[in-house]
């Protein structure tokens, strides 16, 4: 008999599901991935089919056991996209579609619970921004406009609590995910009553809370068919993929964050116990019982760029064309300013309400202006992001970067300067998937403990903020952060006049 020494980091993102197999030096040995849409069928609406994502899982797992052969394989472990909420009836059968993160349907009720003199602690007390990404107010809305199901429903779970039930057969989330709820309480580690009351929904409707590690011991005979695995494999419960990006890029310890900027954007640090900001700007979800993250998710990263390329310059131009031009252009892009809400904005202000603009702009402005202005853009809303993890009172030695837009100078440089601390680029790896492999090797006692992560993922080179550009972007961050509330009642207002404007 093999020695069991491999852990599956199973990664349920938004499009796609990913399953690595890892040893516990860090090696990879397979992967597989496996996609499935995202669809919206109305405006505001982002859902996917349950059944095909549990088939993704399904795929996933069995091409790499049959790479490997089940001897090997210790366990799985598992990572998710958070946010997601899914109606259960009372045969555990999905009364809905999943509603994903990306949904937008409860802006009213989100924009009113923030509004209320309660938004503010029940985001501190749940760790959970008031924004319609948020379970609590999708509940909400569900309570308002779909009583039919609410009154039907018998669960609520996550898309990740449904795929461990078809796979173990139990009923459980974990307390990563369900801090990403608004649903518990990050204090007490229990469901809060004051929020079960506004989703209108019981305590015994929810899932158990139980910790990360936890390990469910044996697959169902339906899961072990469909797998190739033995129906004793182990698996451990894991956590949403934002804090287990952390822990993959070794970001784990207090004082290092980990920057990531892909379509979207996110900036986090791991803590030893919960905290969140004094007006909300960040948030703060469960890793372990002694770790906790911090930070916060901004919805447009690279996509802005994307949208400059396709509509600014007629998709014609290569990218690395555009950005070189832009990086001819001096911090600041010349007076102007982006706000690049092309898809809302989460992190710092949880609203539903922004959109985009160009602010300050002349006929004297060109092309790599508008580019500059958008990488600029993105890189002062990560800034923003961090102000409020140091209001937090967070102390942030280290900043590790990832993501594929990363790549090129001007990306890394701007937002070394727009942060303005040096920034560690790293060598690449998996992210969330291998986040979730290492937590599995701790859980299934392969290795002392997640810290090893820091000296698994080396920082290849750093990027030295420049002194003069970081001064220009400290002084254009206050600005860049009061055009938000100077343009919000416009933007109110614009948006109801196009509420169903129709994405590309």
């Amino acid at each position: 008999m093999a020695a069991q020494d491999i852990v599956l980091g199973v990664d349920m993102g938004t499009t796609a599901t990913k399953v690595v197999a890892y040893t516990p030096d860090g090696r990879q040995l397979a992967s597989a991935s496996h996609g499935y849409p995202l669809e919206e069928p109305h405006p505001g609406h982002a859902v996917q089919d349950p059944d095909l994502i549990l088939g993704a899982v399904y795929e996933g797992v069995r091409d790499v056991v049959a790479e490997l052969g089940p001897d090997r394989i210790a366990g799985m472990s598992f990572s998710s996209a958070m946010h997601s909420l899914l109606a259960l009836d009372d045969e555990l059968q999905p009364l809905t579609p999943v509603i994903t993160w990306a949904d937008t349907r409860a802006s009213a009720q989100s924009e009113r619970l923030r509004a209320s003199a309660n938004g503010l602690a029940l985001h501190r007390r749940t760790g959970t921004p008031i924004h319609p990404m948020s379970p609590l107010t999708k509940l909400m809305w569900f309570r308002e406009q779909e009583p039919r199901i609410r009154q039907t429903a018998a669960f609520w779970v996550g898309i990740k609590d449904w795929v461990l039930l078809r796979m173990c057969g139990a009923l459980v989330v974990d307390h990563s995910l369900a801090s990403a709820s608004g649903l518990m309480d990050i204090h007490t580690l229990a469901w809060d009553q004051e929020a079960l009351g506004l989703a209108g929904i019981r305590e015994e409707q929810l899932p158990d809370l139980v910790p990360t590690t936890t390990v469910l011991d044996g697959l169902t005979e339906e899961a072990a068919a469909a797998t190739g695995l033995r129906t004793a494999t182990r698996v451990v419960v894991g956590a949403g993929d934002g804090p287990l990006a952390n822990l993959g890029v070794g970001a784990v310890r207090p004082g290092v964050a980990a920057c990531s900027i892909g379509t979207s954007g996110a900036l986090r640090v791991a803590v030893d116990r919960p905290a969140v900001d004094p007006r909300g700007g960040v948030f703060c979800y469960a890793l372990t019982a002694d770790r906790w993250v911090i930070g916060g998710a901004v919805n447009n990263g690279g996509i802005v760029l994307d949208w400059v390329r396709s509509e600014i310059a007629d998709g014609e131009v290569p990218t690395e064309e555009l950005l070189d031009a832009a990086a001819t252009v001096p911090a600041g892009s010349g007076g102007l300013l982006m706000l690049p809400y092309l898809l809302s904005e989460r992190a710092p202000h949880w609203s539903s309400v922004a959109r985009g603009a160009y602010v300050g702009l002349t006929r004297a402005h060109r092309r790599e202006h508008l580019v500059r202005a958008a990488v600029e853009g993105v890189a002062l809303q990560l800034s923003l992001v961090l102000h409020s993890m140091r209001a937090a009172g967070l102390e942030i030695d280290e900043i590790r970067a990832t993501g594929g837009v990363m790549q090129h100078p001007l990306w890394q440089q701007t937002l070394a300067d727009a942060l303005g601390s040096p920034v560690g680029m790293l060598e690449e790896q998996e992210g969330s998937g291998f986040g979730a492999a290492l937590l599995g090797m701790e859980a299934l006692g392969l290795i002392a403990s997640i810290d090893v992560a820091a000296d698994l993922v080396p920082v290849s080179r750093v990027i030295r903020n420049r002194p003069a550009d970081a001064a220009v972007y400290a002084t254009l961050r206050p600005l860049f952060d009061e055009l938000y509330d100077a343009l919000f009642s416009a933007n109110a207002r614009l948006q109801k006049l196009a509420p169903s404007l129709p994405l590309a």
